[in-house]
């Protein structure tokens, strides 16, 4: 098949280096010329996505996967079509910004070629496949859906740094707007995927087809929501333990060894492009969802409680203290800043009055400044320190690398106790009693 994808961010050009790699002939469209010569030149664009760069090398020398800024090149005579457009949110109102997929929508529908499978995988409000997209192209093109190309839903449900094993670990879920285009996505996905056995399932590993585009959308926004509906009861449960003296991490894990029990790890915040941003976008259908709202605002509300932990582990005042943020990505061993709890940490720290430094393995003095962050090294003096990524290589700090420090904030459980002696350590949901058995 001759096959293009629209947008090689962090996961669309692994789809488009998977879709090659089982035989087929596939050009990549991207606004970013930078990431197309990279892409052409057989470089990763971006760093940390586990066989990427071998497949490049292999694939792009092959002739087998190339990149273009123009859809003009990519889309015409394009069997199928996969569009991994990012979809933004505001972060004021919450509701969704669709000006890069309205763009790239219209853009693609002036090049589509009749006969196309057009299949979104950005995740997306029930109803948009439908309502948005299904008219946006039929204008633009000319063409009508269901008779000279089919439209469907197939959500990506991978993890950055771990794409290609994803892909084969869960099913892939495809839901159409007719049976046609829906029969159309099923042996698409086949012919482009692999997939391990899953015993676990109900039924095969494979393309799982679900009875419409609607259902495949609430599909992906309910498997995330529910992630973060459970982050924020784990973080509720964390700020009652703190308070009575109770390692809430000893209750979670006591909780979770019956299999009717699945609760999550708390945390100092929940980033990224996915968990905190889907309960959003099914908020905007479904706006009543207190459940959802309030488990959204009890995680955004957690890198104020470390700072709130701070401030009183230190008299309650930060004001002219030095406060040093630990980690700058939203998870450890990810460079990437998507949602992380550093925006929020770093805004309230100054504004209590510290002066704030952020270190971060992954990313570079130049890069943290860019920010607006003064970056920070292991041997200077600070007063406190928070940990907000889960970096490996710090668990294995010790009051050595932070000169002077007099308080730890540790939002991931990632150091050891045994290496902070004399030090204030706080670990969020880690409460301590003096009578302990």
């Amino acid at each position: 098949m001759k096959i293009a994808v629209v947008a090689l961010g962090k996961i669309g050009l692994p789809l488009a280096a998977q879709f090659a790699s089982k035989g087929h002939q596939v050009t990549g469209v991207d606004v970013n010329p930078a990431t197309v010569a990279a892409v052409n030149q057989a470089r990763e664009p971006f760093p940390g996505e586990a066989g990427l760069g071998e497949r490049l090398t292999e694939l792009v020398a092959a002739g087998a996967l190339r990149a273009t800024t123009d859809y003009a090149e990519a889309i015409p005579g394009a069997e199928a079509v996969v569009v991994v457009v990012p979809l933004f949110v505001d972060e004021a109102t919450w509701q969704p910004d669709f000006e890069w997929m309205d763009s790239a929508t219209r853009s693609l529908a002036e090049h589509l070629s009749p006969g196309a499978l057009v299949s979104y995988e950005t995740t997306l409000p029930v109803g948009t496949t439908r309502g948005r997209w299904r008219p946006l192209i039929e204008e633009v093109s000319g063409l009508t859906e269901g008779v000279d190309f089919d439209l469907v839903f197939s959500p990506e449900r991978v993890l950055t740094g771990r794409v290609f094993a994803d892909l084969r670990r869960y099913p892939k879920l495809v839901g159409g707007l007719s049976r046609r285009g829906a029969d159309r996505a099923a042996a698409f996905y086949e012919a482009v995927l692999d997939f391990d056995p899953r015993p676990d399932l109900a039924r095969p590993n494979g393309v799982w087809r679900l009875d419409s585009a609607e259902a495949a959308e609430l599909a992906k926004l309910a498997e995330t929501t529910f992630r973060d509906v459970n982050i924020g009861l784990a973080n509720q449960y964390a700020r009652f333990a703190e308070r009575h003296g109770i390692d809430v991490h000893q209750v979670i894990e006591a909780s979770n060894s019956q299999p009717y029990s699945h609760i999550h790890r708390p945390g100092i915040a929940v980033g990224g492009h996915c968990i905190p941003v889907y309960p959003r976008l099914y908020l905007h259908n479904d706006p009543d969802a207190t459940i959802v709202r309030a488990a959204r605002e009890a995680n955004m509300a957690m890198p104020v409680h470390a700072v709130d932990l701070a401030g009183a582990a230190l008299d309650g005042d930060l004001a002219g203290r030095t406060v040093a943020v630990l980690g700058a990505a939203y998870r450890g061993r990810v460079k990437e800043t998507a949602f992380s709890g550093v925006f929020a940490l770093v805004g309230e720290l100054r504004r209590r009055g510290a002066a704030v430094l952020v270190e971060d393995p992954l990313f570079s003095d130049e890069e943290l400044a860019a920010f607006g962050w003064a970056p920070y090294h292991f041997g200077t003096p600070v007063d406190a320190a928070i940990v907000q990524a889960d970096h490996p290589g710090y668990a294995e700090l010790t009051p050595a690398n932070l000169p002077g420090i007099k308080v730890l904030v540790d939002g991931r459980r990632v150091t050891r106790p045994e290496l902070w002696a004399g030090v204030t350590r706080l670990v969020i949901g880690q409460g301590s009693r003096a009578d302990k058995a």
